[in-house]
């Protein structure tokens, strides 16, 4: 089941928010008393619910993988428990290495064990056969918040959650299971009995949930769809210039989906009390590949630097193998292939030009210069993400860089930009924190700060709008899934 599906809009969602605030809110043992339209911490029953349409929201498409899923928290449940108990033994370090092998074999059986037989029969001229397990959908993004917290629980930095139920709560809260943000323990520890529930951060967690479903079916589906055109077809046949576009069309589509995904978790988990962190800051405003990836995928990049990149040394001892070590950790995370190897590989090679000399020749040249060479190498890294064919990403590049027959431009080209005239403008105009900053010029004007109290009449307005724009195209639409289900 996926946010942008009708199933889960007018179906699966609206009942759960009616068994959560309706009937789970009848076992409540009393009610928060600061004066607003607040209905409380959540009463147990509430917790259950939400634990149950979780679980049930994983089942949908595979219900055989749910107990991978328990099982994985109830490892880490029990890992963090024995730490806590045997602190001053080699207890803790046990544990550990109890939580740290059997999720990352679990990871390694079923994300990359193909990819290991398939390599050896190359390499050594073995004929293994193929294990063929299928992918559980977001054991990438489940398997790191776990493990996130037994290595939290091991270094002191949160205590262990005593309860299983509030643990497996946090591990299976269907907002942020299947495709993040990679959410830690340590952030929402709090609100996983202390949280509250208030209208206006449901009414807030609603448009969030909106802005991400226009931005998944009017702009990353549009740009995926002309990007899968260009590159996904008859390579031979592309012009210089379709290569180009459809090229930046994925590069478009990729963020305009993730970051979509994430708005709708965040949105998700802000209807039912939960703040997760921002996982996409304006990623292609930046002005040099450090600082797009602070802003790019925020919770993986995070993780990565906390528990691989500053325990093997950060920049103290070793800092070029440790950033190389993190970037091909980073790439192999996204796929067993080796195109995603060398896409982590090449943002590897870039930020350390940049720590070298690079950073510091951009910082004395106007901002502008800056940015368009990030959009350029950004935009030339997403072809090696895109292509898992080497062969095919070789052709690909011969044609970006006219090292082939093709004609600089074909009528597809001209064609294509004629038919998104309108549709150009927005997308490339979202890329930029335009809304914000307008948002924030008219709360100062005397004019829109005398109509302050229509101004949450004016957003519900424009939820609305964008909710029943997407309905009208998803219902003549095919299933079209986030990018990122299938890491």
């Amino acid at each position: 089941m996926v946010f942008s599906s009708l199933v889960f809009l007018y179906l699966f969602l609206p009942c759960s928010l009616i068994l959560y605030y309706f009937f789970g809110s009848k076992f409540r043992h009393g009610v928060g008393a600061d004066g607003t339209t607040d209905t409380g911490a959540p009463t147990e029953a509430q917790n259950y619910i939400l634990i149950a349409v979780s679980l049930f929201f994983y089942a949908w498409g595979e219900p055989i993988w749910v107990s991978l899923l328990v099982l994985t928290a109830a490892i880490d449940w029990l890992a963090a428990l024995w730490m806590e108990r045997t602190r001053g033994t080699n207890g803790p370090k046990l544990a550990l290495a109890l939580s740290l092998v059997s999720n990352l074999s679990l990871l390694g059986v079923f994300k990359y064990s193909d990819f290991v037989v398939e390599n050896v029969n190359t390499s050594f001229g073995a004929s293994f056969n193929l294990p063929g397990y299928a992918l559980p959908i977001g054991i990438s993004f489940y398997v790191f918040q776990t493990l996130s917290y037994s290595i939290d629980v091991y270094r002191g930095d949160v205590r262990a959650q005593r309860r299983f139920t509030d643990f497996l709560l946090f591990v299976s809260l269907f907002p942020q299971l299947v495709a993040g943000p990679i959410v830690r323990y340590v952030h929402i520890a709090a609100e996983i009995r202390g949280r509250r529930h208030s209208w206006d951060l449901f009414s807030r967690g609603l448009h969030r949930l909106c802005v991400g479903l226009f931005k998944k079916v009017f702009i990353a589906n549009v740009a995926g769809e002309w990007a899968e055109r260009t590159m996904g077809g008859d390579l031979s046949t592309l012009s210089t210039g379709d290569a180009w576009l459809g090229l930046a069309m994925f590069a478009l589509q990729i963020y305009f989906d993730f970051s979509a995904y994430s708005d709708m978790a965040i949105g998700l988990g802000m209807m039912f009390g939960f703040h997760f962190h921002e996982n996409f800051n304006y990623p292609y405003i930046s002005k040099s590949v450090t600082e797009f990836w602070r802003r790019w995928h925020i919770s993986l990049s995070t993780f990565f630097r906390d528990y691989v990149y500053i325990p093997l040394g950060g920049r103290a001892r070793w800092p070029y193998r440790n950033l190389f070590i993190v970037w091909a950790l980073t790439g192999f995370w996204h796929g067993p292939s080796w195109n995603f190897m060398l896409w982590g590989l090449y943002f590897g090679v870039w930020i350390a030009i940049e720590r070298l000399f690079l950073g510091n020749l951009l910082a004395r040249l106007p901002g502008l210069f800056g940015h368009l060479y990030l959009l350029l190498i950004v935009t030339l890294g997403w072809a090696l993400f895109y292509f898992t064919d080497l062969q095919q990403l070789k052709l690909f590049s011969m044609i970006l860089f006219g090292f082939t027959e093709a004609p600089l431009f074909g009528e597809q080209t001209f064609t294509d930009i004629q038919a998104h005239a309108l549709w150009l403008p927005l997308a490339l105009v979202a890329c930029t924190p335009v809304a914000p900053w307008s948002s924030s010029i008219l709360v100062r004007l005397d004019i829109v700060r005398s109509l302050v109290s229509w101004r949450p009449i004016a957003i519900l307005a424009v939820d609305l709008v964008m909710l029943l724009s997407c309905t009208a195209l998803l219902v003549g639409q095919s299933y079209n899934p986030f990018l990122y289900f299938r890491f």
